[in-house]
């Protein structure tokens, strides 16, 4: 499987990309910065691509993407950043992508969401700016006709991955070591499953498996 990672120097995606590389598939990695190639193809990035969300326009994006299996959003404004950002990368970078696999021909997109994204969620302040953005990015995915996976994790650690998750269509709220939000992502992206989204923290179910748990 040929798989593109926007946002590909950020924790889960290079877990990710280490999981990818490992059981054999082909990483395309995005990054903004050309100073983090390197850490990149470390991990297993077959080809790494420089290309700036936010201030490129759909062609770029589109020619930077290329011809692949799978696209995951793995990319966001971070924290710190101000709720313009929120707006123009964790929806306006989803969008872009959409574009950009439509045009490509790409059939399975993948974002990862957060707990609590509502494209009707009020508010001014700029986690709720985030979570609106991340709603209305999660909505123009399930629009798009593309096979899909929307991931929710919640409270995001850097813990040692445990292996196993609580994972459906509504969870408790609680915490997830990053690893696993990428162990997730990589035992899905092969589910036939045209459409799904969950929520995933920890939990007792193994992720090897998940997509038949999830059934």
């Amino acid at each position: 499987m040929r798989v593109l990672i926007a946002g590909g120097h950020g924790k889960i995606a290079l877990e990710l990309t280490r999981l990818l590389d490992e059981r054999g598939d082909q990483v395309r990695s995005l990054i903004r910065n050309p100073d983090h190639a390197t850490e990149v193809t470390d991990v297993g990035a077959s080809d790494v691509v420089v290309c700036d969300l936010e201030a490129a326009g759909e062609d770029e994006v589109a020619a930077a993407v290329g011809t692949v299996d799978a696209i995951v959003f793995a990319a966001g404004a971070g924290p710190g950043s101000g709720p313009e950002r929120k707006e123009t990368m964790d929806y306006g970078g989803v969008v872009k992508l959409l574009a950009a696999a439509e045009r490509n021909g790409s059939p399975r997109f993948v974002v990862i969401s957060s707990m609590g994204a509502d494209p009707d969620h009020r508010g001014d302040d700029t986690f709720d700016v985030y979570l609106r953005a991340k709603g209305k990015a999660d909505a123009a995915v399930r629009e798009s006709g593309l096979d899909h996976l929307i991931v929710k994790p919640g409270m995001l650690t850097d813990d040692p991955p445990a292996g196993t998750v609580e994972a459906a269509e509504s969870v408790e709220r609680g915490e997830i070591p990053r690893a696993d939000v990428a162990a997730v992502i990589a035992t899905l992206l092969r589910d036939p499953t045209p459409a799904r989204t969950i929520e995933v923290v920890g939990g007792p179910t193994p992720i090897e498996g998940l997509a038949e748990q999830l059934s």
